[in-house]
């Protein structure tokens, strides 16, 4: 049975309110057939346990301003490292970039539905290549240039 509606509306408020902190590979999975406990995974990065616990903490005031909904357990905000929020129908992972790596929470969910997050900026969620990005920016930047010039 998938997930419920009213849980996936919650874990797109978390996801706004990561993406509005900065999160990047912002992802969510519902796993309510894998596992009975919960409907769905949210999982986010940041880059600095300050940014980690920055992100949790406005997770849990969004949820609790816009859904009335809060935690029933919180762990890891003392280290930062992979702060677990627990909401019962509901989990979410933020954690620091190495961690998530390591950790690879995705493999283990990768046969899951993923849940569309409705981002407004929908390239700060899945796995994005700053370096390619780099190039494709630096790319315009010469057309335009190129461009300008033949202009004159």
């Amino acid at each position: 049975m998938p997930a419920a509606q009213d849980s996936i509306d919650s874990v797109r408020v978390a996801a706004q309110a990561a993406d509005s902190i900065k999160a990047t590979d912002i992802v969510a999975f519902d796993v309510s057939d894998m596992i009975g406990i919960t409907d769905a995974f949210l999982i986010a990065s940041g880059s600095s346990d300050r940014q980690v616990v920055a992100i949790a903490d406005e997770i849990e005031r969004q949820l609790h301003e816009r859904r009335h909904v809060d935690a029933r357990n919180c762990e890891g905000k003392t280290e930062g490292e992979w702060v677990l929020l627990d909401f019962g129908d509901f989990v979410v992972h933020v954690m620091l970039d190495d961690k998530r790596e390591y950790y690879d929470l995705e493999r283990l969910w990768a046969d899951c539905p993923a849940i569309d997050l409705r981002l407004e900026h929908p390239e700060t969620s899945g796995t994005v290549n700053p370096i390619a990005e780099n190039v494709d920016a630096a790319d315009e930047l010469a057309d335009q240039t190129v461009s300008s010039a033949e202009g004159r």
